[in-house]
């Protein structure tokens, strides 16, 4: 059964638009901050939403984060257009990367941003579809601690 949703908010995210990069992620943990989620929580969730991301703004033509508030956890959904990923087992290896080496010179591409997505998340679902693009559900359960 679908939990009573306290709020919901959606952010776009532009392909290629580094200077731009983070703010969505940026915008979350502020809401998360105003209405006094838990700091543990928070951190997990800006970890988990910025390497979402950073991952659409690296990869995909753009994409949308979409915040979910419940009174028992935290929902990230992210949808991206981009080429998808082919193997996704293999994307979640610590390590491996796709990225360019102008994405390395700025300081990306380390090969951690799904594995950190999944070290943060209580749940966490990835779909992909070569050619079209990755869907990502995060979930954080607020473990009765706020709201």
């Amino acid at each position: 059964m679908e939990q009573e949703t306290i709020l919901s908010e959606e952010f776009e995210i532009t392909g290629g638009d580094f200077i731009n990069g983070g703010m969505a992620s940026c915008r979350i943990k502020n809401i998360l901050k105003e209405i006094g989620i838990d700091a543990e929580i928070m951190r997990r969730v800006a970890i988990a939403s910025y390497e979402a991301e950073m991952n659409v703004v690296m990869y995909a033509k753009k994409g949308k984060m979409k915040l979910i508030l419940t009174p028992h956890r935290i929902v990230i959904k992210v949808e991206d257009e981009g080429p998808g990923i082919p193997d996704i087992e293999l994307a979640m290896q610590p390590g491996y990367s796709t990225a360019t080496p102008e994405m390395r010179e700025m300081g990306f591409g380390a090969g951690m941003g799904l594995p950190n997505i999944q070290k943060n998340a209580d749940i966490f679902n990835i779909n992909s579809t070569v050619g079209k693009g990755t869907n990502l559900q995060i979930v954080i359960n607020l473990n009765n601690k706020n709201v």
